[in-house]
């Protein structure tokens, strides 16, 4: 967080009309505010803050994938959180004493100029908010049993007529080819059934990156991103020749390209 500069802000929510109300309704409300990026998804989110580096990122509480209640726990610590919800009143009355704030679907002016001004205050302090609003919100929405998510940490996958434990450290990328998904190691490639869609979901955000519907890389694993000769972005990865085709849907990953 960057509370020294002009503040910066995500805006995630599956529903496109709802991501124009709410940054129309900032730039209302908060004309210094700089709206640097938007997202469907709690993944989409997730990358563009640990791409942005935003102040603040404002979170539909329901999006397909990964909501917001797990988009917030991947970026404890990184940025402030407004949740954005369509719940009822009884639910709404559970973020009222949030460490941060909500807004309701539909967002209107007066409540997103209380939101603001809330949040220039927060930009003065210095923590971040994060674990305390999640506590309340667990505590006041009766979901104290929630424990940080356990993302996959092994694949079991078949190398030849063998079976092989590969740790996701090792794991270069993941690329959908006909029936099975393969799974590439600088040393030697695997392949499993489990298809990109249902992979993704299991694996740490802040560790794998959905580049195109078919491929997942390693973010550590990536050496450099070019461009082609159409201008397609390609990921070149540490340990293999194999070049990544990043489709347009998640070229905000390498916006500096």
């Amino acid at each position: 967080m960057h509370a020294l500069r002009a503040p910066t802000a995500v805006i995630a929510d599956d529903e496109r009309l709802m991501r124009e109300q709410i940054i129309d309704r900032l730039k209302e409300a908060w004309p210094e505010l700089s709206i640097v990026g938007e997202a469907s998804n709690g993944r989409e989110a997730i990358a563009i803050v640990q791409s942005q580096e935003p102040d603040i990122v404002f979170l539909d509480i329901s999006m397909p994938g990964m909501d917001g209640i797990q988009a917030a726990r991947a970026l404890a610590g990184q940025v402030h959180v407004v949740f954005v919800t369509a719940h009822d009143q009884y639910a709404i009355s559970a973020f009222e004493h949030g460490a941060v704030d909500y807004l309701l679907k539909p967002a209107e002016p007066e409540r997103v100029a209380l939101t603001c001004q809330r949040l220039r205050e927060r930009l003065k302090q210095a923590p971040d908010p994060m674990n305390d609003l999640l506590a309340q919100l667990s505590q006041r929405l009766g979901t104290s049993g929630l424990k940080p998510r356990e993302y996959m940490r092994w694949v079991q996958a078949s190398v030849g007529a063998n079976i092989r434990m590969i740790p996701t450290s090792d794991i270069l990328f993941f690329r959908a080819e006909d029936k099975y998904t393969r799974v590439q190691t600088q040393s030697f490639e695997a392949l499993i059934r489990k298809p990109i869609k249902e992979l993704i979901d299991e694996l740490d955000p802040a560790e794998f990156w959905q580049i195109h519907r078919s491929t997942v890389v390693r973010v550590d694993a990536v050496n450099h991103v070019s461009r082609d000769f159409r201008g397609k972005q390609i990921v070149h990865v540490k340990g293999s020749e194999e070049k990544l085709e990043v489709s347009r849907t998640f070229n905000h990953l390498f916006k500096q390209m």
